[in-house]
Order: structure tokens, then C-alpha cells, then sequence
């Protein structure tokens, strides 16, 4: 195990500071996830359609300006810790993790991107239907992502 609070790590694993952004990044994306799922991604059906293509595009700006760099911070320290985990993440459950994090990635790209992109060019009930189903592969990836880091953070602390 690790010492909470201590920078200090097993050579060759990574530093403590790198599970520290693992840990924010993915509870911080899993807080977001949440609330997409459960209200803001429902909420797109009472946009209504004469000002829907507009709203979806400023949701597309607004939205990556929030979810950009915790993404990004979130797949770098998964992929550092899954090449060498610190001793209190045992390696299963670091590539377990980013497994995790690629079902996420690949549902964003795969699914949730072609879906905002149909629905830039007006309102459409189905894709939004899609949207909110589809989006729940994300928001139960980051869910067990979640309780895999609080687990990860446990086991940090002693």
C-alpha cells in the first residue's frame, strides 16, 4: 500500500500524484456523466424544434470546453498507471479500468458524435432517444470507473 499524501512511489510505478488526477478526473467525468444522463440529455426533447439546431450546437461548444481536458487528463493517468501501476492499484484492476475507459471513448466517437452531428441540423425525437440510451454505455462505464478509483483511494489510505 500506499502512504495518503506521500509523492513517494515504488520505482518504476507511477507516482502518487498521477493516481491523484486518476482519481479526480474520473470522479469529476462520472459526476458529469450523471447529470447528462439523467437531466440534460432528456431535457433536448423540450428544446423544441425551430431553435433545436442552434441549442445543439452551443451545447457542442459548451460542453467539450467542460469535458476536454478532464478526458484527456483521465486517459493519460489510466494509461500511465495501467503501464505501471502504483503498489496499492493491483495491475488487473488498472487495465480493468482502462477497458473501461475505452468503452467510453469508443462509445463517444461511435455513438454519442454521430448523433450530435444528426442532430446539428435540427430537432429529431429518434436521435435524441438514441442519444439518452446509448449515452447509459458511457454513464455506466464511468460509474464502475468511479467505484473502481474510490476502491483504488481506499487502498491508497491504508
Amino acid at each position: 500500500m500506499g502512504t495518503f499524501g506521500s509523492s513517494a512511489a515504488a520505482p518504476g510505478s507511477a507516482p502518487v500524484s498521477i493516481l491523484v488526477a486518476q482519481i479526480a478526473s474520473t470522479l469529476f467525468m462520472a459526476g458529469v456523466i450523471a447529470v447528462v444522463q439523467v437531466v440534460h440529455y432528456p431535457l433536448f426533447a423540450r428544446v423544441g424544434a425551430s431553435a433545436f439546431a442552434a441549442y445543439e450546437v452551443e451545447h457542442r461548444m459548451r460542453i467539450s470546453f467542460v469535458v476536454m481536458l478532464p478526458m484527456l487528463v483521465e486517459l493519460g493517468t489510466a494509461a500511465w498507471i495501467a503501464w505501471r501501476p502504483p503498489p496499492s492499484v493491483p495491475p488487473w484492476s488498472a487495465w480493468f479500468g482502462l477497458a473501461l475507459l475505452a468503452v467510453v471513448w469508443l462509445s463517444t466517437f461511435f455513438l454519442q458524435v454521430p448523433l450530435h452531428e444528426r442532430l446539428s441540423r435540427g430537432f429529431d425525437p429518434v436521435a435524441i432517444a438514441a442519444l439518452v440510451r446509448g449515452n447509459a454505455i458511457r454513464t455506466a462505464a464511468w460509474s464502475l470507473r468511479a467505484l473502481l478509483v474510490t476502491w483504488w483511494t481506499a487502498r491508497l489510505a491504508g
